[in-house]
Order: structure tokens, then C-alpha cells, then sequence
């Protein structure tokens, strides 16, 4: 989140009012400034029903799973949307950390069910 909010202010920081009313971002101005406010493209605000736990190690496992398949699927999308270096580069490094993390929770799930 950190990775993604910095890319996020840099890309925002400098825009002149024309262009915030250009970009289709003025809605968003008018409520946030240039603060972060998570929420997802279509505008829906972040909140904490989109974590999910059954206290079940295999259940919850698999959803950690399918979270880090989410990630990379957006960081995908991202990417075929987006050419500058300097939003990719950081964007490539979180996708290839999502694949990462999804090997090793694939890793720990494979050794709990094993037993």
C-alpha cells in the first residue's frame, strides 16, 4: 500500500486545476485534496469487510492465496494500461512479490495438509 501511494502522490502532487478537472479527478479532489483515500477504480471506498478469516489455517491459506492472485491480476492490469518507467518498474517489483507470496502460502498449505 505504501509502494502504491507514493506512485500515487508523485503522479498528483504538481497537477494544475486544469488538469485535475481534465483528468476526471476533480470529484475526488473536491472530497480528498491530494490526500490518499483507498478505494477501488470504480470509486468504492476501502473497507474491512474485504479481509476475510474462518480461523480455519487451510481455509484462511487459500484465501490468502486467492488475495495475492487478486494483486497480481490488478498489478497486470496496471501495467497494460501504463508506460512510464517510473509507475512500472515499482509496479513489476509488487506483481513479482504477489507471485512470490503466493508460492509460499501454496508452500505452508501443501505442508499442513501433509501431516
Amino acid at each position: 500500500m505504501e509502494m502504491v501511494s507514493t506512485i500515487v502522490h508523485q503522479l498528483t502532487r504538481n497537477l494544475s486545476p486544469e488538469e485535475i478537472r481534465n483528468s476526471g479527478f476533480a470529484n475526488y479532489y473536491v472530497d480528498h485534496t491530494l490526500g490518499l483515500w483507498p478505494q477501488s477504480a470504480g470509486g468504492v471506498p476501502f473497507n474491512a469487510c474485504e479481509f476475510q478469516s474462518k480461523g480455519d489455517p487451510i481455509t484462511d491459506l487459500h484465501e490468502d492465496m486467492a488475495a495475492e492472485q487478486k494483486a497480481r491480476s490488478t498489478y497486470d492490469n496496471i501495467l497494460r494500461l501504463v508506460k512510464d518507467p517510473d509507475v512500472c518498474d515499482p509496479i513489476r517489483y509488487l506483481r513479482e512479490r504477489e507471485i512470490v507470496h503466493y508460492q509460499r502460502f501454496g508452500e505452508a498449505n501443501r505442508k499442513d495438509c501433509s501431516k
